[in-house]
């Protein structure tokens, strides 16, 4: 059973149609698949030796503790990008053409901690079909510290939330191993559903990905290096905070800016563009041309191609990202993108303090076109 806002079916659908149209016409011509190739295996093998090869090393209990210290966090970045260029890609289907292999590398988000079962959930259906909409995104509910929507309640102190935002990110992997995916298994409405259940394998699944987490994370560690429990507590909190700090900036980047929009439904709960328009008004790419960035995101730099296309796999992101702009430019509509990382930090953060002064926000009457910072 479900209760969700709804899109029109037809004004803006020509704008998908002709981008989809167009995307084809490319992979054809260049003779490629929309799926990934040698380079996404390359990745996942960078991505699985940053996060394991530093935390056998941690095991081998050979270095002093500063030395740990370095490694934890190395490892935390490393879990981050398999979460962005691994995981990721493979939930959505878009790794590889071989369901099974999506499938097998979309169990790495649960060796890092977090339920694939309930991401492809909240995020490839909800927060993909409900961008940036209050009360069904289950992106802008991560904490009630965060007022991420200008429609959602006010409290006094997200007055300074601008200030404490990138700490408590750094929270955020955190919050997602210990506390947020059960509290969504346990939730009986989320997002746009209501009264969901979930099957008994799911759960299990679920218990035993977090159980393997636990397992390498903790419970190893604590049993074989010589270290007193709250030195390897540290090391561990410290993995996190890179990994919590890297994942939450970096999808707060993409709706959360002062380009993007946040539409609501009318009364009847009929939202007024289609939803292709609507993700056009909602998202935003931010650095382009970093390349090293964008090859350690996983793409999501390229966050409006992400959302039109979230089967392609992320690596053809920059070649559409060119068949999108152009098309949305025929079609009137807009394409925002920040020229650089830093550039879409700073608009991120004034967004926190709008959203945070006043109850009253005024969102822009017609959405912005420019692709600078």
């Amino acid at each position: 059973m479900t209760a969700h806002p709804s899109f029109p079916t037809s004004e803006g659908g020509a704008f998908l149609r002709d981008v989809k149209a167009r995307a084809e016409q490319y992979f054809a011509a260049a003779g490629r698949s929309a799926k990934g190739d040698g380079r996404m295996l390359v990745k996942t093998i960078c991505m699985l030796a940053l996060t394991f090869v530093p935390y056998l090393l941690i095991l081998s209990g050979r270095f002093p503790v500063p030395v740990m210290a370095l490694l934890a966090l190395m490892s935390g970045f490393g879990m981050a990008g398999i979460g962005f260029a691994v995981a990721h890609d493979a939930l959505h289907g878009g790794y590889a053409t071989r369901p099974w292999v999506n499938r097998m590398l979309g169990y790495t988000m649960d060796l890092i901690g977090a339920s694939s079962y309930l991401w492809k959930i909240t995020h490839n259906i909800i927060h993909h079909t409900y961008t940036n909409i209050h009360g069904t995104d289950e992106d802008l509910a991560v904490s009630p510290l965060l007022r991420l929507s200008p429609h959602a309640p006010r409290k006094g102190y997200h007055r300074y939330q601008h200030f404490y935002a990138l700490p408590l990110y750094a929270m955020t992997t955190l919050f997602w191993v210990f506390l947020k995916d059960y509290q969504q298994l346990l939730r009986k409405d989320l997002g746009p559903y209501v009264n969901r259940s979930h099957r008994p394998r799911d759960v299990i699944g679920l218990l035993a990905g977090k159980t393997l987490y636990y397992g390498w994370a903790l419970v190893l560690p604590l049993a074989i290096l010589p270290l007193p429990w709250w030195q390897v507590l540290i090391g561990f909190l410290l993995a996190h905070v890179a990994a919590g700090f890297t994942l939450g900036i970096v999808f707060q980047l993409a709706h959360v800016v002062e380009k993007t929009a946040h539409p609501e439904p009318d009364a009847a709960g009929a939202m007024g563009q289609h939803w292709a328009v609507h993700e056009m008004e909602t998202t935003a790419n931010f650095a382009p041309s970093n390349r090293l960035l964008g090859w350690y995101v996983g793409g999501l730099n390229y966050q409006v191609e992400h959302h039109l296309f979230p089967r392609v796999c992320s690596i053809h992101y920059p070649a559409l990202s060119r068949i999108v702009e152009a098309t949305a430019d025929r079609h009137g509509l807009p394409y925002h993108s920040y020229r650089t990382f830093t550039g879409a930090i700073a608009s991120h953060l004034r967004t926190l303090r709008r959203f945070g002064a006043s109850d009253q926000v005024v969102e822009l009457a017609t959405p912005l076109r420019t692709a600078g910072a």
